[in-house]
């Protein structure tokens, strides 16, 4: 089958590879849509370290092909959607209520990174019973491809952030986690959000997605305009969305003693991310860190695809550019030069 793979360090291209076969427990899927996303980037640039050979991609929907003998609920035929995440789900960690870190630090994380990802004409799918999740008749797959990582991981950040109701809230970056993460803090009843951004297109797909007041980090500081309009008092809750240091600090710098900093971005460059000391209250301004891996699971993605089902969020507004599988080599170094105004490119498998 075809694939489009991490050559190596540096270098992606397609690659002819052999079809799957599911485990007992296990289900093949055939891609009907899927999402490029940044964090595929940063793999390819070594942020994960050296792969070669390793299919591409974590955001998928599309059809079950086979099942395994020991699978239950689902059947080939069926319309489904597969967490970026997909945890084992007998693991010491998902027991103790953390399954996106089965086995290890991030060990949920497989799909083009332990395993072959889902830019390929057929898909292996770990525990399908656990994993994947029916796609209701009154939601397409183009809405469903964004529950597989981009809801789940911005309404992670903004769950973790533990927003008040009423509360304030800045969101730092407003690529599609951040995004995301907006309308999650929005649905959690915040009363004021900050979004932090300076691309146009973004700034009004905030503003679109539950944002109070956008400010553009090339025009002020961001820290000083927060704490400006919060008559210095800071921010309930901070989200850091982009996985960058600088972001990070500010996060810590806006939030109030006692609030939460949320980080849902990938840190994929530099060996350490700073904690400003003074800002920080020296190590004891109860401010609490909280982070987190996007949650995958069955149950996740229903409880996701039912605020599709229900109108409560369209995360298509997102979908920029659309290409065909055979593209796919074209979305990807879009997604690398973030031209053309690109949020999320869509690839089209059939």
């Amino acid at each position: 089958m075809k694939a489009f793979v991490m050559e190596e360090l540096g270098s992606v291209g397609f690659a002819d590879k052999p079809e799957p076969s599911p485990g007992p427990t296990d289900a093949i899927l055939r891609p009907t849509k899927g999402l490029v996303c940044t964090s595929d980037v940063h793999t390819v640039h070594g942020a994960i370290g050296e792969r070669e050979n390793l299919t591409l991609g974590h955001e998928v929907v599309g059809v079950v092909e086979a099942v395994g003998s020991e699978v239950d609920h689902f059947d080939a035929g069926d319309r489904v959607a597969v967490g970026a995440i997909t945890p084992d789900w007998g693991s010491d960690a998902a027991r103790d209520g953390h399954p996106s870190q089965s086995g290890q630090a991030l060990g949920g994380w497989k799909f083009a990174n332990v395993k072959d990802g889902i830019f390929a004409e057929l898909v292996h799918v770990n525990e399908a019973d656990a994993n994947l999740a029916h796609i209701p008749d009154g939601v397409t797959d183009e809405e469903a491809a964004y529950v597989t990582d981009m809801m789940s991981t911005g309404f992670m950040a903004a769950e973790n952030a533990d927003i008040p109701m009423g509360g304030t809230v800045a969101v730092f970056a407003q690529g599609p986690v951040g995004l995301m993460a907006t309308k999650g803090a929005a649905l959690q009843g915040a009363a004021t959000i900050f979004a932090v951004e300076t691309v146009p297109e973004r700034q009004e797909l905030a503003r679109e997605y539950g944002a109070d007041e956008v400010i553009d980090f090339d025009d002020v500081d961001p820290v000083e305009a927060i704490m400006e309009r919060t008559d210095g008092d800071g921010v309930d809750a901070a989200i850091e969305a982009l996985g960058n240091s600088v972001s990070f600090e500010q996060c810590v710098a806006v939030t109030k003693a006692g609030g939460t900093i949320s980080n849902a971005g990938y840190h994929g460059e530099g060996e350490y991310v700073n904690l400003p000391r003074e800002e920080w209250g020296v190590g004891m301004a109860e401010k609490t860190i909280a982070t987190g891996l996007c949650p995958g699971g069955r149950l996740r993605l229903r409880r996701l695809l039912r605020l599709l089902d229900e109108g409560r969020v369209d995360p298509t507004k997102m979908t920029t550019h659309e290409f065909p599988f055979d593209e796919v080599d074209e979305a990807f170094r879009l997604m690398e030069t973030k031209e053309d105004g690109v949020i999320k490119p869509l690839v089209n498998f059939e």
